[in-house]
């Protein structure tokens, strides 16, 4: 585990997957916070309306390590939530963006990430459920691109991620097994932002979920 030795606060932050439903949330959770948001999307076009006057919008390609270079230069933090919309088929996408991601902060400079897993890495391989096997897949080689970088990183595990509203979240450092069930949207990418100024995640895996309704 890496420990920081000093912790200041964050200015800027880049948000890798800004546009998908957790990216969105996380966006604007930042902005909410009064922190500077570069926003690395493929097509901007994707960005809510309300949000494009109050972040840098960045055109890229997580495959790309030029452009991941570029995007990282000059930030504080690193949020990663990369996702392949709907689409459950076999791919390294998300794993080879992330070690770009990876390298382009050790060249700039930049330590403090989160990235968003999830839940099913908990899971014996075999207990997967067969149609999520090939994405789970790569979320394993993201956690093992993660965990083996010289840097203040924070991997979360998320269960699934619910529309509901937000509201009261438990969380749970290095557990053996996710909390719960669901966690919102909106707690999630809050989460993500907020994560980056906490010393006590850096070098840990994180479970979460929202307190269930009575």
């Amino acid at each position: 585990m890496r420990k920081a030795s000093y912790i200041f606060e964050m200015k800027k932050i880049v948000i890798f997957g800004s546009t998908g439903m957790t990216g969105l949330c996380a966006v604007e959770a930042a902005v909410k916070r009064g922190l500077e948001v570069r926003a690395f999307l493929r097509d901007p076009a994707k960005l809510s309306a309300h949000l494009k006057d109050k972040v840098e919008i960045f055109k890229g390609d997580v495959l790309e390590p030029d452009s991941v270079a570029n995007a990282v230069e000059g930030t504080d933090g690193v949020v990663v939530v990369l996702g392949t919309r709907s689409s459950l088929e076999p791919t390294s996408d998300l794993s080879e963006g992330l070690r770009n991601i990876v390298d382009a902060m050790r060249a700039k400079n930049v330590t403090r990430v989160t990235a968003c897993l999830s839940a099913f890495l908990f899971y014996d391989k075999d207990k997967v459920p067969a149609k999520f096997g090939p994405l789970t897949d790569d979320h394993r080689r993201m956690y093992e691109v993660l965990k083996d970088a010289p840097l203040d990183w924070v991997a979360v595990f998320p269960p699934h991620i619910s529309d509901d509203p937000s509201r009261d979240i438990i969380v749970e450092v290095n557990p053996q097994k996710s909390p719960g069930r669901a966690i919102s949207k909106w707690d999630l990418g809050a989460f993500l932002v907020d994560a980056l100024n906490e010393p006590k995640y850096y070098g840990t895996i994180v479970g979460l979920c929202n307190v269930p309704l009575q």
